[in-house]
This record gives C-alpha cells, structure tokens and sequence, in this order.
C-alpha cells in the first residue's frame, strides 16, 4: 500500500500555501516595477532660477531633466518684466529626477482694470461718487499710487478721476501702476458765498481764486484771495 504525500493528505494546507507564494511573487514583481518606473532611491537638486529670465529658466531646468509649469504671471514693478519671481520647489531642494517645478513669471504688462463699468463710455468715471467710495474703489483695484486734489465745490463727491494726467471715462482700462490723481469737491461753497456776501463792499468786486497747497494728509487745500475790479466789471467764482 502506497504512502499517502503531504499534497494528498492536506489538500487544503498546499492549496493555502500556493496561495501565498503566489501572492509573495506577485507584491515582489509588482515592488521592484514600481522601484523602476518611479526611480526609487534616486534624487535630484532643484536649481535656483528666480531672478533669471523666464527662457533661460526653462532651458536650466530642462537640461536638468525637470519639467516646467506657469503657474501665474504677477506684475511687480520692481521686477524685471518677463522674469521669474518664484519657483516651487525651492532652489536646492531633494525631489524625484524629472519632478515639474512650478513657476512665477513677472508679466511683461502691467494688469489693467475699468475704474467705472457704468458702461457708459462718454461720461467721467466716478463723477458725483463720494469721495471715500470712490477711494475705496480705486484701493480695491489695486492702484497704490492715489493722490488727492481738493477744489471748491457744494458736496465731498469726485469730480474726475486722472490717470497720468488724464480724464478716465467710463469702460476705460487702465493699468494698475498708473498714476491717480482724485479731483474732490470739498463741499465748502456754500459758505465762502455767505462769506462773500457778507463782505462784499459796494465799490468793489471779488474774484476768488483757489491756491492749491499740499496737506500733511497728502490732499490739498484751498485759499481765497480778493482782487480789486472798477465799477464797471463784473465778478466771476471758479
């Protein structure tokens, strides 16, 4: 009579252990695949490309085996246009050879925004706005370089808006680093007329003439001088 094997008497076991082997073989190529593909164990040093322009960039990063994505295009006015600003990763950090590193070009143009979307392109923008909304505005927008001018008027509304010393209208683009100049009433009219009438002298006219002068608040201000006119002209107010 015939010895019965390991197999035939633990038909389960063998079937259990197959199994295992089976899957051990499968984790072990499956392993040394992924070690392959991904480059496991292997590094590279990403190099410094910030300040540098963005087509030399590029071609750095490329001979070095990295790929390259824009990820945005700022405006600095300090920074020269068409120049990385940023990268991610940092210079000199250990990442996985071929990794895309992450670039921030400073844009060759400045952003531009529309001040006014009344769209109504004919009239001021932001005219009869009150002065501290309108400001608001432009902050939101992004213009730093805001100054503001002070003229006789009934209300603190706009009267109109410059940007490098011209009127912007309505649905116009203007560039963010452009310089602003406010135009504001500042709503004392009304009281230099009740002082005019009450210091009007029968035998001579007055011409008030506003004289802008700086404030420590970066506004201006306004004075009134009187000018002596015969008998026979007439008085104007600016």
């Amino acid at each position: 009579m015939k010895e019965k094997g390991f197999i035939s008497e633990h038909p389960v076991l063998t079937n259990l252990i197959i199994i295992v082997m089976v899957a051990v073989a499968g984790l072990g190529i499956l392993y040394f695949s992924f070690a392959i593909f991904t480059r496991h164990g292997e590094s590279s040093v990403v190099p410094g490309v910030e300040k540098m322009s963005y087509t030399q960039a590029i071609e750095i990063l490329h001979a070095k085996g990295f790929k390259v994505d824009i990820r945005d295009s700022l405006y600095k006015e300090d920074e020269k246009p068409g120049y990385v600003i940023e990268q991610f990763p940092k210079s000199n950090s250990i990442v996985k050879p071929g990794r895309k590193i992450f670039l921030y070009i400073n844009a060759v143009h400045p952003k531009e925004v529309v001040i006014d979307d009344d769209n109504n392109p004919r009239e001021d923008a932001l005219k009869s706005t009150s002065f501290r909304q309108g400001k608001a505005r432009l902050e939101e927008l992004g213009f730093k370089n805001i100054r503001v001018i002070k003229i006789l008027g009934e209300n603190d509304c706009i009267s109109k808006i410059y940007a490098d010393g011209k009127v912007v209208k309505k649905m116009q683009k203007i560039p963010v680093n452009a310089r602003i100049v406010m135009e504001v009433f500042d709503g004392n009219l009304e009281a230099v007329r009740d002082s005019l009438q009450n210091d009007l002298d029968p035998g001579y006219n007055v011409i008030p003439q506003p004289i802008l002068s700086e404030s420590e608040s970066g506004g201006e201000t306004y004075e009134i001088e009187e000018a002596q006119a015969t008998e026979n002209e007439s008085y104007e107010y600016y």
